[in-house]
């Protein structure tokens, strides 16, 4: 699960991070008020989306003159941010972080992030901060210091002189640069998270470590325990359909193209799309039914599919094992007997009550395509979706 920019800082500074003095503003009265309780004779307005690159997508304004601020709010509130993030909907601006300004003398960047391929946490550091750092890593590799941590071990001073010395941390603030990477390594697990990246860590003009931006993203299967966390999504940075499908207990991601799957177990439902863009096709969605799917729960998901205004054919692809194919079935009979639009279906069922769920099928009168056959099941769904 992500969090605004603005939630993360609230996290930090209960690691005892330093973050710039900030208010959140949803109009331009609140914003000028949020400027006046600030003071100063600089401030920055930032766009709260769930989206890198804000800053080029003219989602972050620095502005020195107050009489500009209401003028500013109101160009930023309510426009579309689009970055490689968002892809071509973008995201629409609700909110505004304001923020005071700082003494910048140094941009640094910083991150945690969980590695699945080594089971360990890796911490990335740049002395390029401030950058993109995909483009950092591109142009200009040996910028980019990364060490590994055993979550077994833990976090050691050793992995912190690495980051320090490749950055060319001065003498005089390497413990205070040591306190900043054990305290975000700390809310990195205790958190359960799964990657912190500070973009930039400033060094300022007095010498102290600044956090200007931050995202943060967490394990969804770990919020249980975080109930603080939790309560901080926001409905309306996701897609309707992708809210509606979490509270039905169904893992579904909405994508560009226009073949919806239904498919048991992620690794099938990865496979699938794969086979999908391998014969010229588009997936619409991942939408992994899970392995206790009931017919209601796939009648749902269904109700999800046909939703999609792009979906022009549906691919359900399940391996009966701890799921009943007859479940499968019982659930699209269900679903057909609602939906307006009949899409057309293409079945490959194998394994528990297979058998059965066919024959059901055949009985309801729904209109499908089945085979066993998986590289013909996606080559018809293809075509039903030209």
């Amino acid at each position: 699960m992500n969090i605004h920019e603005y939630q993360s800082k609230i996290l930090l500074m209960q690691y005892h991070l330093n973050v710039p003095k900030g208010f959140l503003a949803e109009s331009v009265p609140e914003t000028v008020a949020a400027v006046d309780k600030l003071g100063g004779n600089g401030w920055v307005l930032k766009a709260q989306v769930h989206a890198g690159g804000r800053g080029k997508a003219g989602g972050i304004k620095l502005v020195r003159d107050k009489s500009k601020i209401a003028e500013t709010a109101e160009s930023m509130l309510g426009m579309t941010i689009r970055t490689k993030q968002t892809g071509d909907e973008g995201k629409l601006v609700r909110k505004l972080y304001v923020e005071e300004t700082k003494n910048i003398k140094k941009e640094l960047y910083l991150s945690i992030v969980l590695d699945r391929a080594n089971a360990a946490i890796s911490i990335i550091a740049s002395a390029e901060g401030g950058m993109d750092i995909e483009e950092v890593a591109e142009k200009h590799p040996e910028k980019i210091i990364t060490t590994t941590v055993d979550p077994t071990i833990g976090l050691y001073d050793f992995h912190i002189r690495k980051l320090a010395f490749g950055i060319s941390i001065e003498k005089d603030l390497m413990s205070k640069f040591a306190t900043v990477v054990r305290n975000l390594y700390n809310m990195f697990i205790e958190k359960n998270a799964n990657q912190i990246e500070i973009n930039p860590l400033i060094i300022t003009e007095e010498n102290e470590f600044f956090i200007l931006d931050a995202k943060c993203d967490f394990d969804d299967n770990a919020l249980f325990k975080h109930k603080d966390i939790a309560a901080m999504e926001d409905e309306q940075e996701s897609s309707p359909l992708e809210v509606e499908a979490s509270k039905a207990g169904l893992n579904y991601v909405k994508m560009h193209g226009n073949i919806a799957c239904m498919v048991n177990g992620a690794g099938l439902a990865m496979a699938t799309m794969d086979l999908i863009h391998l014969y010229g096709g588009e997936p619409a969605n991942f939408l992994d039914v899970g392995g206790t799917a009931d017919p209601e729960r796939v009648a749902k998901a269904m109700h999800i599919i046909a939703s999609d205004p792009d979906v022009k054919g549906v691919f359900i692809n399940i391996m009966g094992g701890i799921v009943r194919c007859d479940f499968i079935a019982q659930g699209v009979i269900d679903a057909s007997k609602d939906l307006k639009n009949e899409l057309p279906v293409v079945l490959r069922m194998d394994g528990t009550n297979a058998e059965k769920a066919n024959a059901m099928l055949k009985e309801s009168g729904v209109k499908f395509f089945a085979t066993n056959n998986l590289q013909e099941a996606v080559q018809q769904v293809i075509k039903f979706a030209l």
